[in-house]
Formats: structure tokens, C-alpha cells, sequence
């Protein structure tokens, strides 16, 4: 089962994912937003975006063909392409990876949104304010009830954090 860690910039998507990856035995998926960021030491431009999602979709495949063969029953995948649909949206107008990006989001089993409860704190070329992270919290919760997928917002910090992120995941096996 892949399942979804999205949230805006500074919510702890890698931390917990690899925190419940580790809790359960499952694989996990870096962000490609990330990696795009610190490989180039700049954000990514409009023309850009789709090959970072299409970097998450691939670097997804290939884990969950890794966690298939070695019969692991989680995925677990800091990011989705998703944001950068949501991201293209947010600073360049650009919607054109909305069709695309909600039939790859069919892929997971279960959906985290992050809470932006966290203390903000900039890391540089990746990170802009609280203030944008507020509304690109907004802006994937709207694209995420606009899909009528089940997701669950995973809010708290710390220890809390993480174990109301298990119990989400323990909603799959109920």
C-alpha cells in the first residue's frame, strides 16, 4: 500500500515519513521537490515542474516495485506529485498538471496531509514564509476535497505527530 505524506513547506513530511516507515517496515520515497532543490540550489522555474513530478511518479515506481519484491507491505512517499500541481498553481498560474497529477494520486491507498503546526523555519532556496506555507496548506486541502479521496490531517507535535500518523495508517487494516 504506497501511502501520501503531503503538506506545504516545514510540516515534517520526511521526518515522518521515515518515521513510519521505520515503525512499520515499509520503504520510502524522498521528495523530488527536494532533491530537484538541492541539486540545482534554486527552486524549480514553470517549465520545470512536470519532470519533478514525473520524478516523484518514477522514483514511487520504482520503490514500490522494490517493496513488492521483497514483499514489504508499506510505501510510504514524502510527497506527491500533487504538490507540484499545487505549486505550479501557486507561483506560476500554471493549472496544467492538475489532470495528470489527481490520476496518479489514485495510486495511494491513504493520504496524510500535514498540518502546518510546526515551528517555520527557513532552510534557504526551498522554504519562502509561514505565510505562504498557511496557504499552500489551503490550497492542497482544496485540491485533496475537490478529489473526494480519503486522506486524514496528521497534526501535533513530536511523539503526537507521529502516532496519530500511525493510527491513520492502522485505519487501513480495520
Amino acid at each position: 500500500m504506497r501511502i501520501c505524506l503531503i503538506g506545504a513547506e516545514c510540516t515534517g513530511k520526511t521526518t515522518l515519513a521515515q518515521a513510519l516507515a521505520l515503525h512499520f517496515g515499509g520503504f520510502w520515497v524522498p521528495e523530488q521537490l527536494r532533491a530537484f532543490c538541492d541539486r540545482h540550489g534554486r527552486t524549480p522555474r514553470m517549465e520545470e515542474q512536470a519532470a519533478i513530478m514525473r520524478a516523484q511518479f518514477e522514483q514511487e515506481e520504482q520503490v514500490a516495485a522494490q517493496a513488492l519484491q521483497a514483499a514489504c507491505s508499506y510505501v510510504f512517499c514524502d510527497s506527491a506529485p500533487l504538490l507540484a500541481a499545487v505549486y505550479s498553481d501557486f507561483y506560476f498560474s500554471d493549472r496544467s498538471l492538475f489532470d495528470c497529477a489527481y490520476a496518479l494520486h489514485t495510486r495511494y491507498a491513504l493520504t496524510l496531509v500535514l498540518s502546518p503546526d510546526l515551528p517555520w523555519q527557513p532552510d534557504g532556496v526551498q522554504r519562502d514564509s509561514d505565510a505562504v506555507r498557511a496557504e499552500m496548506h489551503t490550497r492542497i486541502q482544496h485540491a485533496l476535497q475537490t478529489m473526494h479521496l480519503l486522506h486524514i490531517e496528521v497534526s501535533g507535535q513530536d511523539d503526537a505527530r507521529l502516532q496519530a500518523a500511525i493510527l491513520a495508517v492502522e485505519t487501513l487494516t480495520c
